[in-house]
């Protein structure tokens, strides 16, 4: 028992007959008989929304003990954010103790893979104390990106989706430096050498790998895919992918890229610029990013979405081929009415 605890229960007793009941229900009786439950105190509470959040939860004589403790052990001035566990067989003097001391219980948060950095922000603060907007601040700050030897455009790729151990009231710069820290643990030695391998650093990496998750969400298709755009940067082929024509433009509805969205002025155009984009165009999964890593090797140019539109594509190594895949794509796109 801490000092704080053991001389509130010390002032207590001094009070006489009247605190034994609070004494009772705080050392005695269970909060609960039913199942686990999480307190959230976030920065706005006080004492008096704490007690309701914790009222909603727990068996309402044991209040008693907890407006007792709170008051001796002055918990009114030293409030502290966090998800606080309530066992099932947790007294309140237990739930107390960690309020007091910081004592909360982490939550396995999915740091996902989206198009935009505003959705990702919007996604995981869905789990978190932080304010989506701040986030997005943060991610999108030339100044912050700097920190981290990055730019707004290469921002994504410091991202690495995947479930983290986290605690819920995280502050923004925890979250970037958490992130950080997963990045710098992904790009291991043998992670790096086979990015040089291929002439690329972690970024381009993450590049490259943005674009093969928006031609296909087949992961097993990744790693042909990757190796398709990887002979095309060897040769010095244009890329030509649709997915970054449709970045470009901004407008993620388009299902069928025309000759006006060819034309998009933008240095995310594939058709028009040499090379990768200037940043990913969405944050990479991982199996895009292990899919440029590990690319598969073979001579082939070309790639369509094949006609039966399962998601999968049709590889061509001459334009001959690729023309012909092409024609049975664009028919059944047309028979199907999907003109834009």
């Amino acid at each position: 028992m801490n000092k704080i605890v053991k001389g509130t229960l010390i002032g207590l007793v001094a009070l006489g007959a009247v605190a034994a009941g609070a004494i009772y229900y705080a050392i005695g009786p269970n909060l609960t008989n039913e199942q686990k439950e999480y307190v959230y105190v976030d920065e706005d509470d006080n004492l008096d929304s704490v007690m309701n959040k914790v009222e909603s939860l727990a068996h309402p004589k044991t209040m008693l003990g907890f407006k007792a403790l709170a008051s001796h052990g002055k918990y009114g001035d030293r409030i502290r954010t966090g998800r606080y566990a309530i066992h099932p067989d947790m007294t309140m003097l237990q739930l107390f103790r960690d309020l007091r001391n910081h004592q909360q219980e982490s939550i396995k948060l999915v740091v996902p893979t989206t198009r935009t950095l505003a959705d990702f922000a919007g996604r995981v603060t869905k789990n978190l104390m932080i304010d989506s907007l701040a986030l997005v601040k943060a991610l999108t700050d030339e100044k912050v990106s700097a920190e981290f030897g990055l730019t707004q455009q290469t921002m994504p790729s410091l991202i690495i989706p995947n479930t983290y151990e986290v605690l819920w009231d995280m502050s923004v710069d925890d979250f970037m430096q958490r992130m950080k820290k997963e990045h710098d643990k992904f790009w291991n030695s043998e992670r790096l050498a086979k990015a040089k391998a291929h002439n690329l650093d972690p970024v381009q990496v993450a590049t490259l790998a943005s674009i093969v998750d928006s031609e296909s969400a087949y992961n097993p298709e990744k790693p042909r895919i990757a190796g398709l755009y990887l002979n095309r940067l060897k040769l010095n082929m244009a890329l030509q992918s649709d997915p970054t024509v449709i970045y470009a433009v901004g407008d993620f509805s388009i299902r069928r890229v025309l000759n006006v969205h060819l034309n998009a002025d933008s240095p995310y155009n594939t058709y028009k610029h040499l090379g990768l984009p200037p940043g990913p165009i969405r944050i990479p999964s991982v199996a895009g990013l292990e899919a440029v890593l590990n690319a598969e090797e073979h001579g082939y140019l070309y790639m369509c979405a094949k006609e039966d539109f399962s998601g999968s594509h049709n590889f061509a190594t001459t334009f001959a081929q690729h023309a012909a895949n092409a024609r049975k794509y664009t028919q059944a796109l047309t028979r199907r009415g999907i003109m834009k």
